[in-house]
């Protein structure tokens, strides 16, 4: 039976979160295409963000806007807002640049990856626990 998921409720958000997160970690580990690790890794922020603003009474807006993501979790006080800033610092640009050519492209930074994999693993537990506690 297929999976139905409803773009209102924070759990589908955090599960394709997960999901996703899945796929990051095992080319990462392996340092396999950097490039695709780091949009995918910013794609799995973006998803974190949006559930935890939905739980949060946030109506969804289609956006990818990273930093427009962190502006609605400073206005609702979020406290998650100081582990999201660095991570959002430091993807924002690479949610684009990484997809599409006429960029420069950084080096891999491999280490940096792997440190921001381990907030965003423990940023999904924190939310995941506030949605279950709902």
């Amino acid at each position: 039976m297929p999976r139905k998921t409803d773009a209102s409720n924070p759990s589908d958000w955090l599960w394709m979160a997960r999901t996703d997160l899945e796929l990051v970690r095992p080319a990462a580990e392996r340092q396999i295409s950097f490039i695709a690790c780091r949009s995918k890794l910013a794609e799995v922020v973006e998803k974190m963000m949006k559930a935890e603003l939905i739980r949060l009474g946030w109506p969804l807006e289609r956006t990818h806007d990273l930093e427009r993501l962190l502006d609605e979790l400073v206005a609702r006080n979020s406290d998650l807002v100081v582990a999201f800033e660095p991570l959002c610092d430091a993807l924002a640009d690479a949610y684009f640049t990484d997809r599409y050519p006429g960029f420069d492209l950084d080096d891999p930074d491999w280490p940096a990856l792997t440190q921001q994999m381990e907030v965003v693993t423990k940023l999904l537990e924190t939310i995941g626990a506030r949605i279950a506690g709902k």
